[in-house]
Formats: structure tokens, C-alpha cells, sequence
């Protein structure tokens, strides 16, 4: 099942995905409320909207916590010339920094001046889970979907912690669906991949995960409750612009895409405040 939020004028309305259309239900609540019911079935479909027709929201929109892992591609990991991680490296983005497929990804130039892009891979969690052993976690995963972890390199590399360069509003674009998790039986046998402008700048694969999904969850369960609607992206592959040669960032009108197998394609342009 694929399941999307989308604008309805000023309200926020929930419906299936099914080939090239969306279908909107008759349910009052977000994704959250949804997966919280006992059934995801059942409901009345009203006339179905072709898919570029649809104004996207971010497919769930007011998580307690977005989680995001560092360092956690091996490629990635060589690249950036950082050693690898003995236990999960996390940081935190707002969720504030949340936008939908087809949004753009601002920034103020005076703010910063190196914008970046990272495929990743988010899981949505389903139900609340605290202390949850490694082999039980995949239970608490109500789905996936495509993520880009914007980041503003001078402000992340600059501050010596994440948070702020992570977190700039609409710099967590996500979606444009969740694909439930009956439908991913493996999220390590995934390509994921990032284009800009139609031009491949990351090709990799899920299973180059150097702590996969169940050890992640159970990790960070271990130390905070994960409740239903929140979002770990999984980090990100090698072939980011800060670690090219020359580096590359992103500019006023860039396309930026990700796109991970069995999931979707994430859409989003750069627009830069003050051009």
C-alpha cells in the first residue's frame, strides 16, 4: 500500500496510491491518526486525482522526533575520509525542516553559501517502542520513504555539531509517499540513488548499510521511546558534492531527485532567497 498526504485548499487530505493516480478517502486525521487505527482499510475512495495533479504534503508532518544517522554507508564513510563509527552516530533535524515532493528547498544565500544533497532511505515508525530487542524491531515500522538530508555545509562543519546546517526550513524533503512495510519485505536490498539535474551524482545500494534498520531501532530505543510518526533517515552513500573534486552545490533552480527502488522518486527545486 502507498499512502500520500496532499493539499486539499487549506486542509490536509490522506489517500491511496495506485498507479498514476491518487485516491482520496474519507478520513478525518492525518497519517499519524491513520496508522494508529486498528484497520487501514475499509474506508469510502472518493474520484481519483492523476498524480501531476496532486499538490504533495510531506507524507507525515508532525513527527515527535526526526532521527538521522551519520557516517552509516562504507562508501560514504571513505569518501569523507571520517572513520567509521563503532555504535550509531545520530543527530537530530527539526521538524520544521519538513517539505513534500514537488516543494522547493529554500535558503537565504546570507545564511549560506554551500547547499548539498543527500539520498536517504526514511523509515516511519508505527507504534511506540522503548527497549525493543533487535529482532522484534522491524515490527515497529509502518513503512518507508525517499528523504534528502539538505544540508548546509558551512554551517554543519562550521558550528563542530549538525544540528543547525541539518535543520533550515524545508531542508528535509520527504516522500512522495509511504510505502508500507509488507510491500519492502528487505530494505537492504535497495538501489538508491540522487541526480541533480538529471545529472547521477549518487548510484549505491541499501545493503552497504553499515548498521542496518533493526540494529538502528533497537539502539536508539534503547535510550528515547520511538512513538508512531517518527522518522529515522538511514544516512546517505558516497557521491555527495562537499567531498567532490571540484565540490559541488546546489544552485537557484536546481532539480535535485532521489530515487530509491520499490519506494519512489522524491522531486524538489532550489530556489535561493535574495537571487
Amino acid at each position: 500500500m502507498k499512502i500520500a498526504q496532499f493539499y486539499d485548499e487549506d486542509e490536509i487530505g490522506l489517500g491511496f496510491v495506485e498507479e498514476d493516480c491518487l485516491i482520496p478517502i474519507d478520513f478525518s486525521g492525518d497519517v499519524i491518526d491513520f496508522m494508529e487505527r486498528e484497520s487501514l482499510t475499509g474506508y469510502e475512495r472518493k474520484t481519483p486525482v492523476p498524480l501531476d495533479r496532486v499538490r504533495f504534503a510531506p507524507p507525515v508532518m508532525r513527527p515527535s522526533k526526526i532521527v538521522a544517522l551519520g557516517l552509516n554507508y562504507k562508501d560514504h564513510a571513505e569518501e569523507s575520509k571520517g572513520k567509521v563509527p563503532e555504535t550509531p552516530l545520530i543527530f537530530a533535524k527539526f521538524p520544521s525542516s519538513l517539505t513534500g515532493h514537488m516543494n522547493h528547498i529554500t535558503w537565504d544565500r546570507t545564511v549560506t553559501k554551500k547547499v548539498d544533497f543527500e539520498a536517504e532511505l526514511a523509515v516511519i515508525i508505527g507504534q511506540a517502542v522503548y527497549r525493543v530487542p533487535e529482532k522484534d524491531a522491524l515490527r515497529a515500522v509502518f513503512g518507508y520513504t525517499c528523504a534528502n538530508d539538505v544540508s548546509a555545509r558551512d554551517l554543519q562543519f562550521g558550528d563542530g555539531q549538525w544540528v543547525r546546517g541539518k535543520s533550515l526550513d524545508s531542508f528535509c524533503p520527504l516522500g512522495p509517499w509511504i510505502v508500507t512495510s509488507d510491500e519492502v519485505p528487505d530494505p537492504h536490498s535497495l538501489k538508491i540513488q540522487c541526480s541533480v539535474n538529471n545529472d547521477l551524482m549518487q548510484d549505491s545500494h541499501t545493503g552497504l548499510m553499515i548498521f542496518r534498520i533493526p540494529e538502528v531501532i533497537s539502539f536508539l530505543s534503547r535510550h528515547f521511546t520511538l512513538n508512531p510518526g517518527d522518522i529515522i533517515l538511514t544516512g546517505t552513500p558516497s557521491g555527495v558534492g562537499v567531498f567532490r573534486e571540484p565540490a559541488v552545490y546546489l544552485k537557484d533552480g536546481d532539480e535535485v531527485a532521489v530515487e530509491i527502488e520499490g519506494v519512489g522518486r522524491l522531486v524538489n527545486t532550489c530556489s535561493i532567497i535574495g537571487h
